[in-house]
């Protein structure tokens, strides 16, 4: 699939990229070819394949939620470099 170069600047404009001219050229013979290659993907017949999420036959692996006793918080308090009552004091990060 062709992609012009105007395409391609307005796609580098979207990512802040400054391309020279040869970059240009560049990047929209290989954006032609992903595009070609994605219309190869498009004709390949799918309709007896089930939707998956993801190519392996991966399962989750469940582990009982059991009820354990924490840490003590004036123990891992003690590390803190400021705390204020049970809690760990940090700097402010927005203003």
């Amino acid at each position: 699939m062709a992609i012009s170069k105007d395409e391609v600047k307005y796609i580098a404009n979207l990512a802040r990229l400054g391309l020279t001219e040869p970059e240009v050229e560049h990047f929209r013979e290989q954006l032609g070819d992903i595009l070609g290659y994605v219309d190869k993907l498009k004709k390949v017949d799918v309709s007896g394949m089930s939707p998956m999420a993801h190519v392996l036959d991966i399962k989750n692996i469940y582990r009982p939620d059991n009820i354990s006793p924490s840490i003590a918080p004036e123990k891992i308090l003690k590390y803190a470099p400021q705390h204020e009552g049970s809690f760990f004091k940090v700097p402010k990060v927005i203003e």
